[in-house]
C-alpha cells in the first residue's frame, strides 16, 4: 500500500511543499479545489519536483467544460513527466449552479459522458483517429490544427473519480481508471458497498479489479484540537444526502437530518456535537504519523492501494477552537 499527502499551503508555498513530500519519500501529493485551481497549484509543484505523483483531489469537473479539462490535463501531463493523477468529483448542486453559474442535471450520467468526452479529446490529439464527440451533454466536433496541443509522449493521465453513493461508483467502476473514496468512507462501507458496487460495473464492461486503483483518504488527529476539528468535518460532510448511505450502514441514518438541519440553519458551531465517539472512531486515525499510518494500514490494508492521510489543516483547527 502506498501513502500519499495532501498539499495545503498557499499558492505561494505550495511548490516547497511538495518537495518536501517528496523529499520524505511520499508516494503521491493531491491538491485539492478548495480557495485556488488545483492546475496551477500542480503545475508550480511539477517545476520543483522530479518523482513524486501529483494528483488533483479533486479538481471540480462540472465547474468546466471536458475541453477544459482536456487542455489543462494534457498540458500537466507533459510538464510533469507523466506523473499527473487526474482527480476528478461532481461537487454538489448548490455550488455548481450558484458559485460557477454551471449547469447541474444527472450527475451520474454527466459523469459518465464527461469522461468518455476527455477520452475521445485526447485520443485525438495524441494521434490516433478520432471521431468528433456528440453526446447528450457535450458536443467536442471542433479541433483545427491551431489548437491541438502537441502529443504527450507520457500519453493521457490515469481518471480517478471521487464517489459515495452508488450511482456515482458504478460509474466509476465503468468508466474511470481509480475511485478516490471520500474520507467518509468507513472500511466496512469499502468493503460491503463500495467495492463490490465498483467490482460489478467493471464486469459489466468486461474488465476486471486488477488495473484499478483506490485511493483512500482518512481522516487524521494527532491532539484534542486535531480531534474537534474532525468531529466538525464529520458533521458537515454528514450533512450532504448523497452521504448519508455511510451513515445508514453503521446505525447513524436520523444524523444525516440533524446535521443538514444545523447547516441550512447556519448553526454551524453545533455540529460537532452530532459526533459520538463510536462515529468519531469508525473513521478517523489518531496518533502521530507513524501510529495513524500503522492504523491505516490495518484498516484498509486488503482494500485500496493508496492511502492520504488527512490531518486537519491549521484554519481548521482554528475554527474547532
Amino acid at each position: 500500500m502506498l501513502f500519499d499527502t495532501q498539499l495545503h499551503y498557499s499558492l505561494e508555498f505550495v511548490s516547497a511543499e511538495a518537495a518536501k513530500a517528496e523529499e520524505a519519500g511520499y508516494a503521491a501529493a493531491w491538491r485539492p479545489e478548495i480557495r485556488d485551481d488545483p492546475f496551477v497549484s500542480l503545475a508550480a509543484a511539477a517545476q520543483r519536483t522530479a518523482s513524486i505523483r501529483l494528483g488533483t483531489g479533486v479538481a471540480i469537473a462540472f465547474a468546466r467544460s471536458p475541453m477544459i479539462v482536456a487542455y489543462a490535463a494534457h498540458g500537466l501531463q507533459r510538464l510533469s513527466g507523466g506523473r499527473l493523477l487526474l482527480g476528478l468529483g461532481t461537487q454538489i448542486r448548490p455550488h455548481i449552479t450558484n458559485r460557477f453559474s454551471m449547469p447541474w442535471s444527472e450527475p451520474a450520467e454527466r459523469m459518465r459522458e464527461y469522461v468518455r468526452a476527455l477520452r475521445s479529446i485526447w485520443q485525438g490529439w495524441n494521434g490516433a483517429p478520432g471521431e468528433p464527440f456528440r453526446g447528450r451533454f457535450y458536443t467536442h466536433s471542433l479541433m483545427t490544427p491551431e489548437f491541438t496541443p502537441p502529443a504527450s509522449q507520457f500519453g493521457p493521465p490515469p481518471i480517478y473519480l471521487a464517489a459515495v453513493g452508488p450511482r456515482m461508483l458504478e460509474v466509476c467502476g465503468a468508466v474511470a481508471d481509480g475511485w478516490l473514496a471520500h474520507p467518509f468512507c468507513t472500511a466496512d462501507y469499502l468493503r460491503t458497498v463500495g467495492l463490490p458496487t465498483v467490482a460489478r460495473a467493471r464486469a459489466e464492461t468486461g474488465r476486471t479489479m486488477d488495473a484499478f486503483e483506490v485511493s483512500q483518504s482518512v481522516f487524521a488527529a494527532r491532539d484534542d484540537l486535531d480531534i474537534a476539528a474532525v468531529r466538525h468535518r464529520i458533521a458537515f460532510y454528514a450533512s450532504t444526502p448523497a452521504y448519508r448511505a455511510v451513515l445508514e450502514l453503521h446505525g447513524y441514518g436520523d444524523l444525516q437530518e440533524e446535521a443538514r438541519a444545523l447547516t441550512k440553519a447556519g448553526r454551524w458551531h453545533e455540529l460537532s456535537a452530532l459526533v459520538d465517539d463510536r462515529l468519531l472512531s469508525l473513521m478517523c486515525v489518531t496518533g502521530d504519523e507513524e501510529s495513524a499510518r500503522a492504523e491505516a494500514a490495518d484498516r484498509f490494508g486488503d482494500l485500496v492501494q493508496r492511502v492520504q492521510l488527512g490531518y486537519p489543516t491549521h484554519a481548521q483547527r482554528e475554527r474547532a477552537a
